[in-house]
């Protein structure tokens, strides 16, 4: 039998999804399906998901996974950001759930040949569906050295950006950075010396060109302004996230929502017609406990935050 991801906060996605007895959840994230057989595995026989992923290898898993399910599980190659063309070339309208694991799963880090790891050999790769236009190695060819700090800075939250930067540019002037130990090596010189963390010197640069190869933060943003016209009304989005970055637009996304209108106080009344369309459920964000961060470490950096779809 493969070693499949272990998902986290499993206990706690089932919970906040408020699933019933039917109805269609969509898992935006399915990598290997292990939320995804949680949620089956513990609902009624009515209730079904569509699980969407851009890799078609963590799919072809899911689909191994999940053969028990069958009637019940539907699969999708794509981004989780395209949800409405995929629901509609299902044949579905709108939904009960929506479910999105934001973290990269342990396959992908685990295959060397997927380029994510700066531990292990490989490909400068990072991209999450193999067919996608742009590797990692090509962005640090392509950037110009403004565009490239400004990814690594903002994306991997790098002091050292400028540092960085000029460290790959001298690299390159004896020969093309192709795989990843390669910059890990460049990044351990550049940073090691200044780094007063425990994180590896290489650790924010590669989420920046991660993030940056795969337009993670565009899409989530996406998804979000699609979700709004198809959830059903006390659906829930159920986001879980690994950094700050993440974190930060899914809860100004659920806030925003909630809100509703934008008009200034000092106005008598409503001019922008804007009104609320989300209810936060979780005003703090939902941790894993000690047994789970124990028992999977990678479980200790994630944030699960929840909002309810409201009518007026």
């Amino acid at each position: 039998m493969p070693k499949y991801h272990e998902p986290v906060l499993k206990g706690e996605v089932l919970q906040y999804l408020n699933a019933e007895e039917d109805g269609l959840i969509v898992d935006g994230t399915l990598g290997d399906g292990g939320h995804t057989e949680f949620i089956l595995n513990n609902t009624g026989p009515r209730l079904q998901v569509l699980g969407i992923d851009r890799d078609s290898n963590a799919l072809a898993r899911a689909r191994e996974r999940l053969k028990p399910f069958r009637g019940r599980i539907h699969f999708a190659q794509g981004k989780f950001s395209q949800i409405k063309e995929i629901l509609q070339k299902a044949g579905f309208g709108k939904i009960d759930g929506l479910l999105l694991d934001l973290g990269v799963s342990s396959p992908q880090i685990d295959n060397s040949e997927r380029g994510f790891s700066f531990m292990h050999d490989g490909p400068l790769d990072m991209r999450m569906d193999p067919d996608g236009p742009t590797t990692a190695a090509d962005l640090l060819t392509t950037l110009s050295d403004h565009e490239l700090e400004t990814v690594i800075k903002n994306y991997g939250e790098e002091r050292y950006s400028k540092r960085i930067v000029r460290a790959i540019r001298k690299a390159q002037g004896q020969q093309p950075i192709l795989t990843t130990l390669q910059l890990s090596n460049i990044l351990m010189v550049a940073v090691g010396s200044s780094r007063a963390s425990k994180i590896h010197p290489a650790t924010r640069t590669f989420q920046a060109l991660r993030i940056a190869v795969n337009q993670e933060l565009e899409d989530l943003q996406s998804v979000f302004k699609e979700s709004i016209g198809i959830l059903n009304a006390a659906a829930r989005i159920v986001v879980i996230s690994f950094h700050s970055l993440e974190d930060r637009i899914v809860k100004t996304f659920f806030r925003g929502e909630e809100k509703g209108c934008v008009c200034p106080p000092r106005f008598p009344s409503c001019v922008c017609g804007r009104t609320s369309t989300l209810k936060v459920i979780t005003r703090r964000p939902i941790r894993s406990t000690e047994e789970e961060s124990v028992r999977n470490p990678r479980s200790s950096s994630a944030k699960l935050r929840v909002a309810e779809r409201i009518y007026a």
